[in-house]
């Protein structure tokens, strides 16, 4: 399988990155615009509306497990350890963090926004169960 196949779904996190920075520089605009809030009010999170602070927490939330994401796809990719089944569960990882910043940017439903980020959580685990195999030579 040809390892570089591993950044599409990096890619794709990437993405949804720069998706959650628009969104959330609209919502500040907008904020701003209507008068719900004063542009000093994003010098501190504390003040920034509710209209974007959801926001800016999932921006948040995009660089926390995510970094263990990165490091796996790298690594896999460095030991020749991509095949299909890690691509898939990189690939469902990803779609679990469409979902979880769907789930928080519209509704913010903490039963789905938890059960989302719990999936992307043990697929992840899943994967670095199984590079950790991959280095042992046991799924080789």
């Amino acid at each position: 399988m040809n390892q570089t196949t591993i950044f599409w779904p990096v890619l794709a996190h990437v993405l949804l990155i720069y998706i959650v920075y628009i969104v959330l520089g609209r919502r500040r605009y907008g904020a701003v615009r209507s008068g719900e809030a004063k542009a000093g009010q994003y010098k501190a999170r504390s003040t920034e509306p509710a209209s974007s602070i959801t926001v800016a927490s999932n921006l948040i939330n995009q660089f926390e497990l995510p970094m263990l994401f990165y490091v796996l796809c790298l690594t896999l990719h460095v030991t020749n350890g991509v095949n299909y089944l890690t691509l898939a569960l990189m690939w469902i990882f990803v779609a679990s963090r469409y979902f979880h910043a769907w789930v928080h940017l519209t509704s913010n439903n903490l039963r789905l926004r938890s059960r989302s980020f719990f999936v992307g959580a043990i697929v992840l685990a899943l994967a670095w169960i199984w590079f950790a195999l991959h280095l042992l030579g046991v799924n080789s």
